[in-house]
């Protein structure tokens, strides 16, 4: 019996929601224990209300803790809370070296090599792609991409089950709970921007990687119909988002105003991530790339329409039986890379073939479906995860 744990994951918005179903997991069949969450700084506001977990550790990777100086101490730290299990969710040096060094009595999980010596159970990842054939620092080419083959939430269970012996598997979903505070200020934020009664559509145009996104041109036309059709429209995303959501709105017919009438808001760069989980609450639908946000929505119970380009679509699809994930039938899909090598007019034909109409088809065969009401009245289902996949053939007409 365990009765001091501390979960590991350092990587980025999606990743991090992707590990909740192991809290929940690990509090049913340790009820007593301690159990304690390391994560990114910058995401705190993601986990910091999980009920399932008694504590949250927080590692400020970019900024104070970015130096060996400072990491070490971060390790002493660890070590002082003398954990019993450490199981490590994200596969990097940096994560690898927490637990390995942790002090624990039993070490579980991810692991790069030489940290892996220092495990008690070291399991692969059949989420994430592998490079078969590659060498050290991509010196022997060529090698074979091989996509991961299970989804993220059923690879970290099975690190449950494998190393610990757990049978008992709570999936709950993804999940994220929000302050009052944070429901307050989208509640401030909703009324400032949108009349009552008003259907609006989430728009996240970014994702980390450029073949993750899908045309700004073609969001530009779904946002257009939808206000046409009634709808307002909300753009979300980060900061680092919005030269690309300026780029969309110069495409669209309908612009954002300071008025009531306008249905065209911007919120991209201005919510932390507290405020976006409320406010994709009080929308009816989220059109998305691959992203952090998309997960986020999940976990908000909102339907989602996707789009999946170089993403492979088993580890990744949003988790939820609601949505609908759209992908291409193109041989390269997926490619796993940031930058797609085809030129001219194939450059990003993974993304150019899936085109408005089919995207505008699913979104308003999910509106229809779900009534258009808001994401917080509609009921949740315990245990339906698996989305539905579109696997669409070669467009000429996009």
């Amino acid at each position: 019996m365990y009765n001091n744990i501390l979960v590991i994951n350092l990587m980025h918005i999606g990743d991090l929601m992707l590990a909740t179903p192991v809290l929940r997991t690990l509090r049913v069949n340790y009820p007593q224990a301690r159990i304690s969450l390391l994560a990114d700084k910058k995401l705190a506001e993601l986990v910091c209300f999980n009920k399932h977990i008694d504590e949250c550790l927080f590692l400020d990777k970019k900024g104070e803790d970015n130096h060996i100086r400072n990491f070490i101490k971060f390790i002493s730290k660890v070590r002082s809370r003398h954990f019993d299990l450490v199981i490590n969710l994200h596969r990097n040096e940096r994560a690898s070296a927490l637990a390995a060094f942790s002090g624990a009595k039993r070490i579980v999980g991810y692991s790069k090599p030489v940290f892996s010596l220092l495990f008690d159970k070291v399991m692969q990842n059949p989420s994430v792609a592998h490079h078969i054939g590659k060498g050290p620092f991509g010196l022997i080419p060529p090698y074979r991409y091989v996509p991961g083959w299970k989804h993220q939430v059923h690879a970290h269970l099975e690190v449950l089950r494998e190393t610990l012996g757990i049978e008992r598997m709570d999936d709950g979903g993804l999940e994220m709970w929000l302050s009052e505070e944070m429901e307050q200020r989208a509640e401030k934020i909703w009324q400032e921007n949108f009349s009552p009664g008003q259907r609006v559509i989430a728009f996240n145009i970014g994702a980390s990687w450029k073949t993750k996104r899908w045309l700004g041109s073609y969001f530009a036309r779904c946002a257009d119909a939808l206000v046409e059709e009634g709808y307002a429209v909300a753009f979300f995303g980060g900061p680092m988002d919005l030269s690309m959501v300026r780029e969309c709105i110069g495409e669209m017919a309908y612009r954002p105003a300071p008025t009531e009438e306008s249905k065209v808001r911007v919120f991209t760069g201005k919510l932390s991530l507290g405020e976006l989980g409320a406010m994709l609450r009080r929308c009816s639908l989220f059109l998305t790339t691959d992203s952090g946000p998309m997960h986020i929505g999940v976990a908000m119970n909102i339907p989602i329409v996707t789009m999946f380009g170089a993403s492979p679509v088993p580890g990744f699809y949003p988790y939820d039986a609601k949505d609908i994930l759209i992908r291409s039938s193109e041989a390269c899909h997926p490619c796993g890379m940031h930058e797609c090598p085809r030129q001219g007019e194939e450059n990003m034909a993974c993304m150019k073939c899936i085109s408005v109409d089919t995207v505008m088809g699913y979104v308003r065969e999910l509106l229809a479906k779900y009534g258009g009401k808001p994401a917080r009245e509609l009921p949740s289902h315990y245990g339906q995860y698996e989305c539905t996949v579109v696997k669409l053939g070669k467009q000429k007409n996009r």
